[in-house]
């Protein structure tokens, strides 16, 4: 059985044989030996190889270039050289699978455009190894975070007859030929279904029963959007809790994002990044665990935009969204940490949120980070039945498609909130990282579906 490179790595002493495999990322020949550099994916150190010749596989040593996978066996040795304590002298080496000379993952360096065009092999690099690493350390953590907290994983469905955001960008699921649909058509399932924009109003329904629980799973947005924050395929976290508040929605936002902010620093992983990508990077991470993080409401918001000198692409007024560069001035700029911006207006909400007293603004929250912007987006849900229906009249909403929706408040309605965490961004925020495809293994945009 073969043992992981990162664990040989780990070793403090000496070992009788073993055996690895992985795939070569250099090769020096001398005189009578060879040195090996491999990597097999599990760490973002490499073992170096000394085989000498005569050992049985030696005879294939000049098919084993970069990108070639080879199983070596062997003992561990101090190493005389610097950065790494071990080595393995080789008894035996074999080749598995020789490249071409067309390999495209030479030893030098490649653009994130250039990789992006052969996703299927930009894993083998350390940068992009090391991101989807990340990526499945943080899912983890994720499960780690709400399980710990009594929360139920839900799996809400891929394929959909609601619109939760109401916009209208959703991608229909059809059998269909071309000449057969029309906006009208009804075909596989009695009526139109779309590819799901969020996991959020199913999973307001188990909230309902189980009092508190989460979603994580893929999100699609037939937005065409080509910029480097938006993807068409998407994964998103999506807690919602029975008995709670906008401040316990925000409470239970932030404390989430300090716990995997915390997961990521102790990854031995994020040193690429930070020699690569972000030289900032870790200082930034910990201000987030260390320090509290800042809450102001919308309208206070767009007061200190307005009143900040600053001049920027979008206009600030109340009653428009937040654009991004507003965001990063409130993280940034003017409060340096985290912030959490709540009561936004009703008209540039949906119509799920819990309308406040005032009767102007609703229990939404935004949770800004530097760097991103927005990578929260939650609020108080309406719990009341009345209210709801009114909403679904201002938003020009088919009272009978969402009846099922509208009986959670009919029947033991709860004051209940929720939130969703944008994956990818928050892959964004802690590695650098500056595009969304290049923290997705296989990203989908206007234009692109490969693989």
């Amino acid at each position: 059985m073969r043992t992981l490179i990162k664990h040989v790595l780990a070793r403090t002493e000496p070992t009788d044989t073993l055996t690895v495999s992985g795939w070569v990322r250099t090769r020096r020949d001398s005189k009578g030996f060879s040195f090996i550099e491999l990597n097999d994916g599990s760490c973002l150190g490499n073992l170096q190889i000394v085989a000498d010749a005569g050992i049985p596989g030696y005879e294939d040593i000049s098919k084993m270039a970069t990108g070639a996978s080879i199983t070596v066996t062997g003992k561990l040795i101090p190493s005389p050289a610097q950065g790494q304590d071990w080595e393995m002298q080789a008894e035996e080496i074999r080749l598995i699978g020789e490249v071409p000379e067309d390999y495209p993952l030479q030893k030098k360096g490649h653009t994130s455009e250039f990789l992006r065009s052969i996703a299927h092999l930009r894993p083998r690099t350390n940068l992009y190894g090391a991101a989807f690493r990340i990526r499945s350390r943080m899912a983890f953590a994720i499960h780690r975070f709400f399980q710990e907290r009594d929360f139920v994983y839900v799996h809400t469905p891929i394929v959909t007859a609601s619109d939760c955001e109401g916009a209208g960008e959703m991608f229909r699921v059809t059998t269909l030929p071309d000449s057969q649909i029309s906006k009208d058509t009804e075909d596989f399932f009695g009526k139109r279904a779309y590819l799901t924009v969020s996991g959020q109003l199913e999973g307001e329904t188990f909230a309902c029963a189980l009092s508190n629980i989460y979603t994580f799973g893929p999100t699609f947005r037939a937005e065409n959007s080509n910029t480097s924050r938006h993807a068409a395929e998407f994964w998103m976290v999506e807690p919602e809790m029975a008995f709670c508040d906008l401040a316990g929605d925000m409470d239970c936002a932030e404390a989430m994002i300090k716990f995997l902010v915390s997961e990521a620093l102790a990854d031995p992983d994020l040193s690429i990044f930070e020699k690569f990508i972000d030289k900032a990077l870790r200082a930034r991470l910990e201000h987030v665990v260390e320090k509290p993080f800042q809450r102001i409401t919308y309208t206070d918001a767009v007061k200190l935009l307005e009143s900040s000198g600053k001049e920027f692409q979008y206009p600030v007024k109340y009653g428009l969204n937040l654009q991004s560069e507003h965001e990063r001035w409130l993280t940034e700029e003017y409060f340096k940490q985290p912030t959490t911006v709540y009561n936004y207006p009703k008209e540039i909400k949906p119509f799920y949120m819990r309308l406040n007293e005032d009767g102007k603004t609703v229990t939404a929250m935004d949770l800004l980070v530097p760097g991103i912007g927005e990578i929260i987006g939650g609020s108080q849900r309406e719990e009341r039945y009345d209210v709801l229906l009114e909403n679904f009249k201002h938003h020009n909403i088919d009272p009978e498609s969402y009846a099922w929706y509208a009986d959670l408040r009919k029947y033991g309605t709860v004051p209940h909130a929720g939130f969703g965490l944008g994956f990818e961004r928050l892959l964004m925020f802690i590695t650098g990282i500056q595009n969304i495809r290049d923290v997705i293994p296989f990203p989908r945009t206007p234009g692109h579906c490969e693989f």
